[in-house]
């Protein structure tokens, strides 16, 4: 290693040597891609993922099944292609599951999937109505020979060729859907779900180790760098909330912010204000070893206040340990969130998150064939746990000061 490379291209050197968390930092990355694309790659790309299919209630993994896209009898609302990426597009049909299908003249006959287990039922619906979205004061459809004529969502007379409708259902209205990963027990599709639930767990985690850094670090340097009776209260009232078991803290100060704030950004705060005295801890032990260094010393010497000393002295010859414990935050936050949305005072539904998806199926665990329900949302938390994990531990193997002098 050339003598003359910076500390943090050693450091970088370092963590690129150790595989488990270059590992983990593709992954990290890779779930970091996803919650920002997830609802354009999803299955279900509708917002929240939350497109129902009650007939298809707690389908197994690999399910396929033939449907058909009936069109909604309401206007589409037009998405602009930065919203389709980032948040979904409604779905502007009805998608309803069948067996198989036959034409007459003017209907399509259909043999609907009801559930598993409970056979078929025999349904008809105008090909038209299929097809278009007929008005809702207005809904005759008129035929003659083989044209009809209707009145669309927009009060507007159209006249279209049946034949050309039967064409449109053929090629392009029924599909084969697979479901990957099942369906919950609403029909939802549960890859398109757990997608979702990257973005939730990652905003959480991002959020609130930001609150819990800017806390973390404020509190920590003051009571390290101007000890004293500053650093006695500092301390007292750490020690106070560390007594206190996290997701306690953070069940105790959701419940305090009720619903006057939307249950998002209520989560963020409970877990950003429930994770910041371990900061605290470490920043005011890290400042009270650095304040004594003769650069800081010397910065003292010049005249320097004492803002500029913490902030460019300190706490850029700390930033190691700082990274270190934002790592194991960030596990913890994924964790802590989880836990509040499993015990139901997390983000509300339909937005999905993994611990209210692990919630919702817990009582399947013990059945063989459902327990998938519960399993994959409970193995997206264990990843993202370890992963965040892994990568503290090889922050804090190359940002060790004796390491880096091999």
């Amino acid at each position: 290693m050339a003598k003359n490379e910076s500390p943090l291209k050693k450091t970088w050197i370092r963590l690129l040597k150790n595989k488990p968390a270059i590992i983990s930092l593709v992954i990290i990355c890779i779930a970091v891609v996803l919650a920002i694309i997830g609802p354009s790659i999803a299955p279900d790309k509708t917002p929240d993922a939350d497109d129902q299919v009650l007939q298809l209630a707690n389908m197994n993994p690999g399910f396929t099944t033939k449907m058909l896209l009936v069109q909604k009898n309401r206007e589409e609302n037009p998405t602009s292609f930065l919203k389709r990426v980032f948040t979904g597009k409604d779905n502007p049909n009805e998608m309803l599951p069948i067996v198989s299908y036959s034409f007459d003249s003017t209907n399509i006959i259909l043999q609907t999937y009801e559930g598993e287990g409970r056979g078929s039922l025999q349904k008809s619906i105008p090909i038209v109505d299929v097809c278009e979205a007929l008005s809702i004061t207005q809904p005759e459809i008129q035929y003659q020979g083989k044209q009809a004529t209707f009145t669309d969502f927009k009060e507007q007379k159209y006249s279209i060729d049946i034949e050309k409708l039967k064409k449109e259902i053929a090629n392009e209205r029924v599909i084969n859907k697979t479901y990957h990963l099942g369906t919950d027990g609403y029909g939802r599709d549960i890859l398109s779900r757990l997608l979702f639930g990257v973005r939730v767990s990652l905003s959480v985690g991002l959020v609130a180790v930001l609150i819990s850094l800017t806390i973390g670090i404020f509190m920590g340097s003051i009571a390290g760098f101007y000890r004293g009776t500053v650093d006695n209260v500092i301390m007292w009232f750490i020690n106070v909330i560390w007594a206190i078991p996290t997701i306690l803290l953070a069940m105790a100060i959701r419940f305090a912010i009720g619903d006057k704030i939307p249950s998002f950004l209520a989560i963020f705060i409970a877990v950003g204000l429930s994770m910041w005295v371990e900061v605290a801890r470490i920043v005011r032990g890290q400042v009270m070893s650095v304040r004594e260094m003769e650069y800081v010393q010397a910065a003292r010497g010049l005249g320097y206040q004492n803002g500029r000393i913490i902030l460019k002295h300190i706490l850029p010859n700390i930033i190691g340990p700082i990274m270190v414990v934002a790592a194991s935050d960030f596990a913890s936050a994924i964790l802590i969130e989880a836990g509040l949305s499993f015990v139901g005072i997390g983000v509300k539904p339909p937005t999905p998150s993994w611990g209210t998806m692990l919630n919702d199926h817990r009582a399947y665990l013990l059945t063989p064939d459902k327990a998938f329900l519960a399993l994959a949302p409970g193995i997206c938390i264990m990843v993202m746990v370890l992963t965040f994990n892994l990568l503290g531990n090889g922050l804090r193997d190359a940002f060790d000061v004796k390491g880096q002098t091999q």
